[in-house]
């Protein structure tokens, strides 16, 4: 798919445009005729902030800036995002290739926003259709500001390219996305954006004894991967890295306890959206040449009842030499997510942040609204990480981490289980978790916005490719300091 948002010097009468305006603009300096103005004025009376003018050979947008005046910052920025994604539809419903953006008083943040919600709106997974005529038309968003840079352009560029990466692999059937073949997807971003990539095969992930990995995978054909990343430029900010771990299941059956939920299977192919996120954020952030350390770990595999699969009651010894009593084989992403956690003690990491689809108990308490997390980091880092969630709208929600939690996955047999009890599903699986890290380390759940079922503004529909704006924004901010 190809879109891309340039930077112009001024506006072309014949190329679809908006304006971001306000009820004292002076429509007429705008090109508008007296029945245009007339028009606008009695949409403006009847208290509508959004016009549209549709003047034959291409359409103009109005969007009155009041609409967002008892707005926060952030909310007024998603809202323009969403306005982005309605001036999408509209152009590639009308068949136009182009739009401008611009602003009567030069706002930067906000201009910028409606151009990213442009931008990610427009994203089409098209791969298997043999017929393209529902192709969108939209090939070109231009922005008209002084006082917006090429720099901004091109990082808003990259990191719409990494949005739609990650949605592209979690779209992707796991008949073409196996365990292997993510690795090689992985192993193709660092080659074009110029990170390190590693893959340990299935022969070096046994000489490491990753317990939890190795498990899961026993009940397929196909063996499992270790992505190991890295992106360390000459001038880094940190000393110590950053280091990003993504749950790499490319399908879940449940295993052996097969999902029970009808239709639950459907769309268990974006159980691998943690992997896919930290691998497209690794891509912006290196293409961004942002100045911060970066490593990221993804464990990848499908988890089938064929095979040798694993079974309830089996004794588990991890990467760690942790045991675990295995009481239910569709809790499996924190098994391949801790041995990665384990692994990322190696690096003496400033920080871990691991990212997964997780647990139905995160989706059901926040639906696809935000992102469930908890953990360990300090109170400082937490503050960094919710404001880069409010930044680009992916909320965080934190969850209580009370020590009582951690009695719920206690074994009689093992050091530990793999499910605690009726309560605080999302928060014992983070419990679990936690018992492979010894630094400061965050948890998040994204099972809820990962895939959705029904369109929601520019996130579209199915794969959305929440937590890669976030993971960039947040490096780029630490970048900054």
């Amino acid at each position: 798919m190809t879109l891309s948002i340039k930077l112009s010097a001024k506006t072309d009468n014949n190329t679809s445009i908006l304006y971001l305006a306000n009820k004292k603009t002076k429509w007429a300096t705008l090109g508008f005729d007296k029945k245009e103005i007339t028009y606008i004025d009695k949409k403006i009376k009847a208290d509508e902030k959004f016009v549209i003018i549709n003047q034959f050979t291409r359409v103009v947008f109005i969007q009155l800036m009041e609409e967002f005046d008892k707005k926060e910052n952030y909310q007024k920025l998603e809202n323009l995002r969403g306005v982005g994604n309605k001036i999408c539809t509209a152009l590639n419903s009308h068949k136009y290739t182009n739009i401008q953006l611009t602003s009567v008083n030069d706002f930067k943040d906000e201009l910028l926003a409606v151009a990213e919600g442009c931008a990610l709106s427009n994203y089409q997974f098209l791969k298997y259709r043999t017929d393209k005529k529902e192709t969108n038309t939209l090939k070109e968003i231009h922005v008209i500001s002084k006082n917006i840079n090429k720099h901004d352009i091109d990082f808003l560029n990259t990191n719409t390219e990494a949005v739609f990466k990650a949605r592209n692999l979690v779209n992707e059937p796991q008949s073409f996305l196996d365990a292997v073949t993510f690795a090689n997807e992985m192993k193709a971003m660092g080659k074009v954006a110029g990170f390190k990539v590693e893959v340990l095969n299935k022969k070096q992930i046994e000489a490491l004894k990753m317990g939890g990995l190795l498990s899961v995978n026993l009940g397929s054909k196909t063996p499992p991967t270790f992505t190991i990343m890295e992106w360390k430029p000459a001038k880094a900010k940190n000393k110590k890295p950053l280091v990003l771990v993504g749950k790499g299941v490319v399908y879940d059956t449940g295993g052996l306890r097969l999902k029970p939920t009808p239709n639950s299977m459907d769309t268990m192919k974006c159980d691998m959206a943690g992997g896919a996120a930290v691998a497209a954020s690794m891509y912006a952030i290196a293409k961004s040449n942002l100045p911060y350390h970066v490593i990221a770990l993804v464990p990848a595999t499908d988890n089938r009842p064929g095979e040798n699969a694993y079974t309830p009651g089996d004794v588990i010894t991890m990467y760690d030499g942790k045991t675990v009593e295995v009481l239910n084989t569709d809790a499996e992403g924190r098994m391949l997510l801790a041995d990665a956690l384990a692994y990322a003690k190696k690096y003496d990491p400033e920080l871990v942040l691991d990212f997964a689809t997780l647990t139905g108990a995160a989706a059901a308490a926040i639906g696809q609204y935000g992102i469930v997390c908890m953990g360990t980091a300090t109170e400082k880092q937490k503050t960094a990480l919710k404001e880069s969630g409010n930044n680009v709208y992916e909320r965080l929600v934190e969850f209580p981490f009370w020590d009582e939690y951690a009695k719920l996955i206690k074994s009689d047999i093992a050091d530990m289980k793999n499910i605690g009890g009726a309560v605080g599903g999302a928060i014992t699986a983070g419990k679990f978790l936690e018992k492979y890290t010894d630094y400061n380390w965050m948890h998040f759940d994204i099972a809820g916005p990962a895939f959705i079922s029904s369109n929601d503004s520019y996130r579209g529909k199915n794969a959305t490719g929440v937590a890669v704006r976030f993971i960039v924004d947040y490096v780029k901010n630490l970048s900054k300091k």
